[in-house]
This record gives C-alpha cells, sequence and structure tokens, in this order.
C-alpha cells in the first residue's frame, strides 16, 4: 500500500471546500467523489462555506441567499490527463502532486466547466477505459478574489482487480480479432479500392450494415459482447454481398457510390463534432439539434459524388481505408481517435451521453497516428488517381456485359460461338451420352493380307 501527501496552507478568508456538507458521510468533506461506467464518468462534490478565523463560528450555509454567504461561491471543475498508457504509481503519485494546489492545477489544468451555487454540484465527463485522469474543482469567492482547492480524485475507468478486460489486460481478444482483420482490410482499400470495385462494395456494404445491426442488438437484446459482435460481423457479411449484388445485377453505380458516400460523411460528421464543437451547450442540451446537425453533414458530402463519383469514391476508399488502420492500432495501443466514432457510438447506445463533455487527451502517440492517418490516406488517393487516370471511371457490371454479349451472339450468325451449342444442351447431350445403351458392334473378319 503506498501513499502520497500534500500540505497546503490557507487563510481565514479562503473558502472551506465541503463544509456545508449534506449528503456526504464527513462533516466537511473536501472530497471529489467519482463514479463510472462504459459510457460515462460523474464528479460530485459537496457544496463550500464562507472562510473563517480559527476559532469563531462557521458561517450559516442555508440560511439566505444573499451576496454576503456561501451563494456567492463559484466553482471551476478542472481535469487534467496522465501519461498515455502509463498505469505506473509513480505516475500517478507525480500527477496527484502536481495538481495538489490552487496555483499548479490553473496553470497546467483544463477548466472544464465553471458553476454556480446555484447549479447541482455534478459533472459527466465521456469514460476513457484505460486512461488515468485527475478530476477536481477549485472553489472562488468572488468578492475576496480568493480560492481554495478540494482534494483531487482520478480514475482510469476501469478495474486493477479483475482478470478479465481489466486495466492491465484492456480490450477483449474478439475485439483485438475483429478490428485486426477490418485494418487489413482497411489498408487493401486504402491503395486498391477503386481498382477492385467488388471488393470495396463489400467492405463498405460490412461497415455500414455490422454498424448499423451492431447498435439495433445492443439496444433491443441482452446479449453478451462477443455474441454481439459476431451476430454483427455474420450480418455485416450479409450486407456487403447484398451490395455487390445489387451492383452486379443492375449496375447502378451512382446508387452504390451514394453508399460509399455515406460511409466518408459520417466520418466526417463524427470528426466535425469530436472537436470542441461537439462540447456547445446545443448539442449537450439536445439531442434533436446535435443528430440534425450530424445527419446534415452526413447527408451534405454524398452530393459531392454526384458531381465527381470517381474523384468521391477514391477519397473515401483513402480517408476510410486509412482510419480502419488507425482502429487497428488502437485495438493493441491506446489512442483516443478511436473515440472519434466511439463517441458517437456511446451517444446511440447512451440515453443520458449527451450530458457528457466528451474531452479527451491529445498526447504524442494521437500526433504520430494523425499523421499516419494523413500520410496514408493521400498516398493511397494520390496512387489511385494516377494509377486509375487512363481507364474507364467504373467497371462495367457482369450482368449487364453477360446480357449483352447472349444478344450479341444471337443477332451474330458470323459468330462462331453462334451456332455452338449453349451449356445447358452440351450438358443434356452430355448426360443422354452416358446413360444411352450401346449398340452391339457386330461380327468382325480379320484382315487378309
Amino acid at each position: 500500500m503506498a501513499g502520497t501527501g500534500v500540505i497546503l496552507l490557507y487563510s481565514g478568508s479562503d473558502p472551506v471546500p465541503g463544509a456545508c456538507n449534506s449528503e456526504f458521510s464527513l462533516e466537511v468533506d473536501p472530497n471529489v467523489y467519482i463514479h463510472y461506467n462504459l459510457y460515462e464518468t460523474t464528479v460530485r462534490f459537496a457544496p463550500a462555506n464562507l472562510g473563517y478565523e480559527r476559532g469563531q463560528t462557521p458561517p450559516a450555509c442555508d440560511e439566505s441567499t444573499d451576496t454576503n454567504t456561501r451563494w456567492r461561491l463559484q466553482y471551476d471543475v478542472y481535469q487534467y490527463f496522465l501519461p498515455e498508457n502509463d498505469l505506473s504509481e509513480s505516475s500517478l503519485f507525480s500527477g496527484l502532486q502536481a495538481v495538489a494546489d490552487v496555483q499548479q492545477m490553473t496553470a497546467i489544468g483544463k477548466r472544464v466547466m465553471t458553476l454556480l451555487s446555484t447549479d447541482k454540484s455534478t459533472s459527466v465527463f465521456n469514460s476513457i477505459p484505460g486512461q488515468g485522469v485527475i478530476y477536481s474543482v477549485i472553489v472562488r469567492d468572488p468578492l475576496l478574489n480568493t480560492s481554495s482547492s478540494y482534494v483531487p480524485a482520478h480514475t482510469y475507468a476501469c478495474s486493477f482487480t479483475s482478470t478479465l478486460d481489466g486495466c492491465q489486460t484492456l480490450g477483449k481478444v474478439s475485439t483485438k480479432v475483429f478490428f485486426t482483420i477490418s485494418g487489413l482490410a482497411g489498408l487493401f482499400v486504402c491503395f486498391f479500392g477503386h481498382r477492385f470495385f467488388k471488393c470495396e462494395l463489400f467492405c463498405m456494404g460490412f461497415s455500414f450494415s455490422a454498424f448499423f445491426f451492431f447498435v439495433l442488438i445492443t439496444r433491443t437484446t441482452d446479449l453478451h459482447y462477443d455474441e454481439r459482435l459476431a451476430v454483427s460481423a455474420v450480418l455485416g457479411v450479409v450486407g456487403g454481398v447484398l451490395l455487390v449484388m445489387s451492383w452486379w445485377r443492375f449496375g447502378s453505380v451512382m446508387a452504390c457510390v451514394v453508399v460509399v458516400g455515406l460511409m466518408l460523411g459520417f466520418l466526417v460528421a463524427s470528426v466535425v463534432l469530436f472537436t470542441p464543437l461537439g462540447d456547445l451547450d446545443a448539442f449537450r442540451n439536445s439531442d434533436a439539434v446535435f443528430w440534425v446537425t450530424f445527419c446534415c453533414i452526413m447527408l451534405v458530402v454524398p452530393l459531392f459524388f454526384l458531381r465527381w463519383p470517381r474523384e468521391g469514391n477514391i477519397c473515401t476508399c483513402g480517408v476510410v481505408g486509412a482510419y480502419a488502420v488507425v482502429l487497428a492500432i488502437n485495438a493493441y495501443v491506446y489512442t483516443s481517435l478511436s473515440f472519434i466514432t466511439l463517441n458517437i457510438l456511446k451517444r446511440l447506445l447512451n440515453t443520458n451521453f449527451s450530458a457528457a463533455f466528451t474531452d479527451v487527451p491529445f498526447q504524442t502517440v494521437d500526433y504520430v497516428l494523425i499523421t499516419a492517418w494523413v500520410v496514408l490516406g493521400v498516398c493511397g488517393m494520390v496512387l489511385q488517381l494516377y494509377r486509375e487516370r487512363a481507364r474507364p471511371f467504373f467497371p462495367p457490371s457482369p450482368y449487364l456485359m453477360w446480357q449483352q454479349e447472349r444478344e450479341r451472339r444471337k443477332t451474330n450468325v458470323l459468330d462462331p460461338s453462334h451456332h455452338f451449342p449453349s451449356l445447358p444442351s452440351r450438358l443434356l447431350e452430355r448426360a443422354r451420352q452416358l446413360t444411352r445403351r450401346r449398340e452391339p458392334a457386330g461380327e468382325h473378319t480379320p484382315l487378309l493380307l
């Protein structure tokens, strides 16, 4: 068992954190309490009181709401991210010591929100399993210009004692297998997707169907995670095959390209709302505003495909394929880039997730992977645009080509294949030969020399 302690000095004019506690067990409770689940982390604390000199009677907490009472106090909620992929005690203790007092936390921490005394003393954040986060609250007296810090609290949004899917073994085997295969497919699509159009359609149809059915199955059933992932993968294969067969049978390139454009639109909308724009009060307080904005961005992107279908399809291959590689890396090394789409998935699965702040850390590994994403995407798009510049925009439909070939053979009598029996006729004749009874050869006489 290890611990650390920090001694802080305060004057009689500084606010007293947790002195107006009416919810937790301690009479004066300056602690920050954290509760987390898969989707969100909730931070709670007890209200503070005005400062007073030693030996004097503390000011009353709830007698009135005048400006000379504790109701004038304001609470700044701060967030500090520990180094990524570092679960060591030394990293945690050094982080706690670095943000223990007001000056240090305001210098290196990030102020997420400010609560008034009339607000509920609760904040909700996005859970980031495996990433250490320190939360602290600084109470300020705007009249006397003084402040005090609550006791910082930390969380990794995972368990250190669980033998399955704990902090040390974060990530299920099924998830690693699924995203490893997806990453390899994404790498192929990034550089060769447009050339092998059927493979690209299958991958895009698989991604779209698997994501849709994973959300549907999670919200409507109580299946375990591995079972949901397996069923979603099977239905994704069905969706990919149906998209390929629709192009094979009907030959409608634009309909398929619009579906591909929706995949790019989904990713673009997720990136836009992954930025600080997604934490605006208009999006956090209203699901309708959030989803209308998301759908508008998602539907605008395919409109460009109507004018430049080949270029749009190649751009989708580069951007989406490279992001699939990033998700595959995330299965083994934590990166904040996975939350671009994971935040959307959480909001679809959890009704109350809209109130959570979705801020995530950006550290060295994230900047490296952003660079890799950009380099892979640009290289894939440039390579495909160069290689396909002299080829037809899209390959023709095999079914339509077969129909045209059949009509040509019917009308062109000079074509040798016109006089060649069809495959069913040849098979039927072969079967008749095998079942036909052989006639006796008759009497033979030897040749006379």
